[in-house]
């Protein structure tokens, strides 16, 4: 006979929570399984696209395949008029062979004449609907972060890049123990009368199932001290979380503390909670061994407020709230003949969400798997400006876009390694649309490499220009090798900036704003060379991969960009000279729990293992912060 449970204490309950999972262990495990068998499960590792996807360059739309040139000066006042031996019919889809033409006129756009001939009242330009190879997806990209919860829409992009198998965290398994001898489960048993109906093993059985969990009733347990005390060690050795439902409380049969503490600990006994005071948080063989309290509606809110969060942190399944309203953070041109549905990703700053549209095409499958939300523009709307507030639907957990650290400025592959290891949410810009989002208060880290023409110094010096008035914090980052990728053995030769002059090189630019436009420009106007006579200087892609696949797929001969962009495409690399890739961040957060967590993790040999595994890479004092005077 155990003495009788009297005092049970009266914690706050997130302290029982954070003392609760700061004291056992929480084992995590992983298995493979099947992408066809993965929605709702959750990556346990990130995953990367084995084939690019369109694997063909391929028509965007029904009309002609032609080449650009033939058409160059058509207008309505100077008509152009074709046969049918000028270009190849073509339907949306279709392979193209680059030999035969450069772009796609849309057949809308012709006009038919009665001898069956075109007339052309308006030119095209070089890949006009043309979805060149890997335009959705790149051999090797990183499709889906570790810990992110496998959507439907998720499977288009999987899939199209070639993957088959993805492993993910494996359920946890949990045993439901209902207790008393008076308790009857209708469902095995006559009913009775003086007893009471099991409904709560039931009710856990559902909910662990909602929460990612495997859920085993086990038949009930009588008010026996040495059979609950044997069954509780069994099952602890045999589940990964073991739920005894009642016997919690301070009644002389409630033998689960007196049981717990025996074979285990018991770490919390009654919270400051009503109901659902009497619930036990403990640990028996390193397990989680949890008491819930009895009453229905005090077992309900229990399990809810304790169990959900112990398997969420062992699954990283999350519920998804339905709607939120945010401020745009970019402005959106819509069309006044659809409604249109926006894929987007939001943002929490300071005080409200930002709300940023991701890409709008419709072969873009990557762009359903990378949305936190769909903004919904009225069929009678042409566009909304940025900074109005908009209501979007939710895809994701709110829970993981708040923890999200925000990142909007320069691409670099390094942003990805830092994202699946930290919650990240990382948007390309460049450097200069990064300042601005500091500027505007829309993210919590711009990353930046912007070089001054003047100085050669990299970063401080366009953080006092654009910040004459503030005081801001730089933390270093990594250092990496810029320079020219060219084709797979560099048929064509070339060795430097100069020789894409000479030989009329067919280049790829990046994006105004950006980093490494930049750094172009300033070698250009280094060595005295005319940008206006680059062959190529106005085509411009937004990411040092979307460079590398334009030379892979043979719309350009070089594009200025990172080694390890080119090391992912299959390229040659011509090193050119070593840059600064570096974080601005507001001062006014930079104390921030998110913050100091990202400026540890950059000083983590973790990241210096991963950075040693990258071409082109070196660290140079990353984490380390440098505050920038720039009042006066």
């Amino acid at each position: 006979m155990t003495k009788r449970n009297i005092y049970i204490d009266n914690i706050d309950v997130d302290i029982a929570l954070e003392k609760y999972f700061s004291e056992i262990p929480l084992k995590v495990k992983s298995e493979k399984i099947s992408v066809l068998d993965s929605v709702g499960r959750v990556t346990f590792k990130a995953i990367y696209a084995n084939y690019c996807s369109p694997t063909y360059a391929a028509s965007a739309m029904d009309g002609i395949f032609i080449f650009s040139q033939k058409i160059k000066e058509a207008t309505e006042v100077n008509p152009v008029y074709l046969t049918k031996n000028d270009f190849i019919y073509v339907n949306t889809g279709n392979p193209l062979d680059l030999s035969l033409g450069d772009c796609v006129v849309m057949i809308e756009e012709l006009i038919n004449l009665s001898d069956g001939n075109f007339k052309v009242i308006k030119n095209a330009k070089p890949w006009q609907h043309i979805r060149p190879i890997g335009e959705d997806i790149i051999a090797g990209e990183m499709l889906m972060k570790s810990n992110h919860k496998i959507l439907p829409q998720d499977l288009g992009a999987l899939i199209t890049g070639g993957v088959k198998e993805i492993e993910v965290y494996k359920k946890p398994t949990v045993a439901i123990i209902p207790t008393g001898d008076e308790v009857i489960d209708i469902f095995k048993e006559e009913f009775k009368e003086k007893s009471v109906i099991d409904c709560n093993s039931y009710i856990f059985s559902a909910q662990i199932k909602e929460w990612g969990g495997v859920p085993y009733i086990q038949e009930r347990l009588k008010d026996d001290y040495n059979e609950m005390k044997q069954k509780i060690s069994e099952f602890s050795k045999n589940y990964d979380i073991v739920i005894i439902n009642a016997g919690s409380s301070a009644g002389s049969k409630d033998y689960a503390k007196s049981v717990i503490e025996e074979i285990g600990e018991v770490i919390i006994h009654g919270v400051a909670i009503k109901p659902g005071k009497p619930t036990i948080l403990g640990k028996v063989n390193n397990k989680p061994v949890i008491g819930i309290p009895g009453y229905p509606v005090s077992a309900f809110l229990a399990m809810d407020i304790f169990v959900k969060p112990l398997l969420e942190k062992v699954t990283s399944i999350f519920n998804v709230e339905n709607f939120i309203e945010g401020k745009l953070g970019k402005s959106i041109v819509s069309s006044l003949k659809h409604k249109e549905l926006i894929r987007v990703t939001l943002h929490k700053s300071l005080d409200d969400y930002i709300i940023m549209p991701l890409a709008r095409g419709a072969g873009i499958t990557t762009s359903l798997s990378k949305a936190d939300a769909i903004l919904e523009i009225p069929k009678s709307i042409e566009g909304i400006e940025a900074g109005e507030r908009v209501k979007v639907k939710l895809l994701k957990p709110l829970k993981e876009i708040d923890d999200n650290l925000v990142s909007i400025g320069s691409h670099d592959i390094v942003m990805d390694l830092i994202g699946d290891s930290i919650k990240l949410c990382s948007t390309h810009v460049g450097s200069f649309g990064g300042i601005l989002a500091i500027k505007q208060k829309n993210t919590d880290i711009a990353p930046i490499h912007m070089l001054d023409e003047e100085s050669g110094e990299y970063n401080i010096s366009f953080i006092k220009k654009y910040f004459p008035n503030e005081d801001m914090t730089l933390v270093k980052g990594v250092e990496r090798i810029q320079g020219l990728m060219v084709e797979k053995g560099n048929p064509l030769n070339i060795k430097s900036i100069e020789e894409l002059f000479k030989k009329n090189i067919r280049f790829v630019n990046r994006q105004r704003g950006s980093g490494t436009r930049i750094l172009l420009d300033y070698w250009l106007k280094k060595e005295g060379l005319d940008f206006r006579k680059l062959n190529g200087y106005d085509y411009e892609v937004a990411t040092h991969l979307d460079v590398a696949m334009a030379i892979k797929n043979g719309i350009a001969e070089a594009g200025l960009g990172i080694m390890e962009a080119a090391k992912i495409a299959d390229l040659e690399f011509i090193p050119l000279s070593k840059e600064e890739y570096d974080f601005l961040i507001s001062p006014e957060i930079k104390n921030d729990k998110k913050i100091q967590e990202f400026i540890e993790f950059l000083k983590s040999d973790f990241l210096k293992e991963k950075i040693g595994n990258l071409e082109g890479y070196s660290l140079n004092k990353p984490g380390k912060i440098i505050e920038i005077k720039c009042s006066r």
